[in-house]
């Protein structure tokens, strides 16, 4: 088959108008080397033009992402700021309750900094997960080290029933189940008991945590995994990142709301395996 000079500068032409970023569609159905060639060029035109679209999604999540951040560290330290300054002046009664406030403005922004950086590892794909089998009382207990000061503070029990045996990621699960505990102990009160019951059916195993509080109205469930967005108490990224770890291990998080004198109840579900 012979191509002729036209039909060379006509597809010259349309090459040059998809890169000034012209939609195109060269394919045709006839046969012969030169209408392969057209569809080749279709096919990575569309491909390119699909990233030069995704780049663009993410270049914008990333823009609203780094102002939520800048938003919600601003709250913290400007908080921080006006402690210091009147830590300066302050009457020697009150230099105990501001330097408390201190402590813990740079525990919350320490925080949102390492929940932050572990969002950004899930997200990127970087993070590991090593499964293995472990029970839901060891997970407990590891999820509780680093909120035994916060549940003292108010007084709070934790009363773990049930069993359970679990097939996941130990570090990365306990992270999870650690902020679920800490959103539960945000909304219960002084002195209360948060509940957590581990159970075992042919299809999931499961840890559910019921906080002390006053529940969870309907319309506000579907937000509560957003990042920023889910918790009117805090800063609202603990839920995100507890349900981006259960996806990255084909669980997920299930949530009932509660209310009529009933805590809210957060279930980590892992589906049985095999």
């Amino acid at each position: 088959m012979i191509i002729s000079r036209k039909e060379i500068e006509a597809l010259s032409c349309d090459i040059r108008r998809i890169i000034d970023g012209q939609t195109v569609d060269l394919r045709d159905n006839l046969e012969g080397r030169l209408s392969t060639l057209k569809n080749d060029i279709h096919t990575l035109s569309s491909r390119l033009n699909e990233k030069t679209k995704n780049l663009q999604e993410e270049k914008a999540a990333m823009a609203n992402t780094l102002a939520d951040i800048s938003h919600q560290i601003k709250t913290p330290l400007t908080a921080m700021m006006v402690m210091a300054e009147l830590l300066e002046t302050a009457p020697p009664e009150k230099h105990a309750e501001f330097i408390s406030n201190l402590k813990q403005g740079l525990t919350q922004t320490e925080w949102l900094a390492s929940t932050l950086l572990k969002m950004a590892k899930l997200e990127s794909g970087s993070a590991a997960f090593n499964i293995i089998q472990i029970s839901a009382a060891e997970l407990v207990d590891i999820a509780l080290s680093p909120l035994k000061i916060l549940l003292d503070i108010k007084d709070q029990r934790i009363n773990l029933i049930g069993v359970a045996e679990l097939f996941c990621d130990k570090n990365w699960t306990a992270e999870a189940l650690t902020n679920i505990i800490k959103n539960a102990s945000e909304h219960s009160p002084p002195g209360s008991t948060i509940e957590i019951a581990a159970a075992t059916n042919p299809i999931s195993h499961s840890i559910s945590i019921t906080d002390a509080g006053t529940g969870i109205p309907r319309e506000r469930i579907k937000n509560l995994f957003a990042r920023f967005g889910g918790s009117s108490k805090g800063i609202g990224i603990g839920l995100a990142l507890a349900m981006a770890i259960m996806r990255e291990q084909d669980g997920d998080v299930e949530v009932e709301g509660g209310g009529d004198g009933r805590g809210a109840t957060f279930t980590l579900k892992f589906y049985a395996r095999g």
